[in-house]
């Protein structure tokens, strides 16, 4: 196991590993024991009640930040046509309506973020699942990012503005970007609320007992500090 630095220690040290803290107080304490040189990434990790191994306890869905994000989201869409020229227009950093394009994503090119598709596309797209499908980038219509033409314009504001994705993994987990360290304290407690009440809404009808059994949030190489779950729980996003 790797030994932790003089200054993960000392940040450590300053959390309660036996105290659930109330969110407003945990964000802030996040905050403060954050010790990259950068400006550190927010995350929220929770442990669900469910078994991912069951499809119908599938806990998958989009949370719009109304604090935003505080990151360059690069967007690549999928289309033909008259949805490649809408795709352009909104605003899309790249624009796959070719061949081409479809080959250099097969052969391992990734350089984006968030992936969208018009749905008479998705059979071409769906040849590019061994490479999309393993980071996350699969246009998926339960994730919103598989739509109409119409709709590309507003999905791309979104991811702008900050669309996070979450899905669970397999060991019952979700993973969830709120901002960054540097955020003010009522922007990052508005994103943690948003997320709640996004991740209540997804979940399974299969799901049984406690839903959300753990809640730490932590930055990038910061300690975890831990969440009082009815007390997350009983935010409200805005």
């Amino acid at each position: 196991m790797a030994k932790h630095g003089k200054k993960y220690l000392a940040a450590a040290a300053k959390v309660d590993q036996n105290k659930n803290y109330a969110p407003a107080e945990a964000l802030a304490l996040v905050r403060e024991t954050s010790i990259s040189k950068f400006d550190a990434t927010v995350e929220v990790h929770m442990r669900l009640g469910v078994d991912p191994r069951q499809s119908d306890q599938q806990v998958r869905g989009v949370c719009l930040m109304p604090g935003g994000l505080g990151k360059t989201v690069r967007i690549l869409v999928f289309a033909d046509g008259e949805g490649a020229r809408t795709a352009q227009e909104a605003g899309a950093d790249y624009v796959i309506n070719e061949d081409e394009g479809y080959a250099k994503i097969r052969d391992g090119w990734t350089d984006f973020d968030v992936a969208m598709a018009v749905p008479e596309v998705m059979s071409k797209v769906g040849r590019l699942g061994k490479v999309l499908g393993t980071r996350g980038l699969m246009p998926n219509p339960k994730a919103g990012t598989v739509a109409p033409a119409s709709d590309i314009p507003r999905l791309i504001r979104e991811a702008r503005a900050g669309r996070a994705e979450f899905r669970i993994d397999k060991t019952s987990n979700l993973h969830v970007p709120i901002g960054k360290a540097s955020f003010p304290a009522d922007k990052l407690t508005l994103n943690f609320a948003a997320l709640m009440e996004a991740v209540k809404k997804a979940r399974p009808s299969g799901a049984k007992g406690t839903y959300i059994k753990k809640i730490v949030v932590t930055t990038t190489m910061g300690p975890g500090v831990k969440v009082d779950v009815n007390l997350a729980q009983s935010m409200e996003s805005v």
